[in-house]
């Protein structure tokens, strides 16, 4: 039985784990725990997220301040308008359309921080 389970396909292995793990779960009826420990994880998420962010951004501010007025305001508010598209997805958990405008507003804003940096750190 070892031989069969370790020459067995890795990404069936996973499928027949992740069944076996939803059928547990099932059987002994813990979708509600499990539920509030995803509500929990999502908030530690969140901010593990934000103190990463954070410390980026502390280490970088000196060299962000002598940046041009322009690029600052553009800089600092992508992720302004990131914060506010996550907390209106968390609010109103969009489907169809306004989860591919939330899609494509974190795309633009992520797209736009980089543009912005690497345009302040190209030396001709």
């Amino acid at each position: 039985m070892k031989r069969f389970v370790s020459e067995m396909n890795p990404t069936l292995r996973g499928f027949i784990l992740i069944a076996a793990l939803s059928a547990v779960i099932v059987a002994i009826d813990a979708q509600s725990a499990l539920v509030q420990a995803g509500v929990l994880l999502n908030i530690v998420f969140g901010l593990v997220l934000a103190f990463v962010v954070y410390r980026i951004w502390r280490e970088r501010r000196h060299e962000i301040g002598m940046w041009p007025r322009r690029a600052q305001i553009a800089f600092y508010a992508a992720p302004a308008l990131i914060l506010a598209d996550l907390a209106a997805f968390w609010y109103a958990r969009p489907s169809g359309f306004a989860a591919l405008a939330f899609f494509l507003v974190l795309g633009i804003c992520g797209f736009s921080m980089f543009r912005i940096w690497r345009d302040q750190h190209t030396y001709t």
